[in-house]
């Protein structure tokens, strides 16, 4: 379905049980709605109604072309928005990758509306800030790809090309089949599209979003050892930014790409944060 929300129309996916307990399910880069199939059968059948949409820059309706447009804070906005649609006042809140970081904002900024936060991949972006700018970790070389995709005029000619290389080779590890990439790679190959969800980097460069204190939620930090961007350091240092319940659960052997290669323990850890909230 289509929702209007914020002068935007969003693709919007929802499923499980009318009635049930709502959860906001946010994708990542270079990824959309899709890649929580595998995952949201499990949480359907323990009586959850979950709601997923495809973020600015990845719906048609939503692509801004001032970067400026995709500060964090605007993505924040936009999830509350699109639960407000549908008269949810809170919810439990899960995000992979970039919807991690949002998610992370979202809870930080707005701990009244979020009953409890599932965040995969990525930690607390303080942590993450932290080990980018210790010299002492690798976080700033595993991070450095994120310059090159804040230039726009760069990144966008050179990850579609030849046969969009650059962007497949972000699935590296992933084990997914090519029918399952080009569930990914297809969107991404209109220009506008993969400026658009590029614009992420460019803003949290260009218009970072003011420092993000301590979440005050029931916390769940899921981390893969396998992921190439997002290292040990500021994995565990995460916890010293939530001051709720929290649990860290690292992945042994599972690439950045947590809820395709691993859906299982995705759903696991999603339902043992909501169950352990109720």
């Amino acid at each position: 379905m289509r929702v209007s929300a914020r002068g935007f129309d969003f693709n919007v996916f929802v499923g499980g049980p009318e009635g049930g307990t709502a959860v906001l399910l946010l994708h990542g880069f270079p990824q959309h709605s899709g890649q929580w199939d595998a995952v949201t059968p499990a949480l359907h059948a323990a009586g959850l109604r979950t709601i997923a949409f495809d973020q600015r820059g990845y719906s048609p309706g939503a692509r801004p072309k001032d970067p400026k447009d995709y500060a964090l804070t605007e993505c924040v906005a936009d999830a509350l928005s699109i639960m407000d649609s549908f008269d949810v006042s809170t919810f439990h809140l899960v995000g992979h990758d970039w919807g991690a970081a949002a998610a992370w904002g979202l809870a930080a900024m707005h701990a009244d509306r979020v009953r409890t936060l599932t965040a995969i991949s990525v930690p607390h972006l303080t942590a993450l800030a932290t080990a980018m700018g210790d010299e002492n970790t690798d976080q700033r070389t595993r991070s450095s790809y994120m310059w090159m995709f804040a230039d726009l005029d760069k990144s966008v000619p050179a990850l579609l090309a030849d046969d969009e290389r650059q962007l497949r080779g972000a699935f590296v590890g992933s084990g997914m089949t090519d029918a399952e990439l080009e569930r990914y790679i297809g969107p991404m190959r209109d220009p506008a599209a993969l400026r658009g969800a590029l614009s992420w980097y460019t803003a949290a460069f260009a218009h970072p979003a003011p420092p993000l204190g301590p979440v005050t939620v029931p916390t769940t930090y899921l981390w893969s050892n396998g992921d190439i961007a997002l290292g040990r350091a500021a994995a565990e240092a995460c916890g010293r930014f939530v001051t709720a319940d929290y649990r860290f659960i690292e992945l042994d052997g599972i690439s950045h790409w947590i809820p395709d290669q691993a859906p299982e323990a995705t759903a696991d850890a999603i339902l043992a944060r909501i169950n352990g909230a109720r």
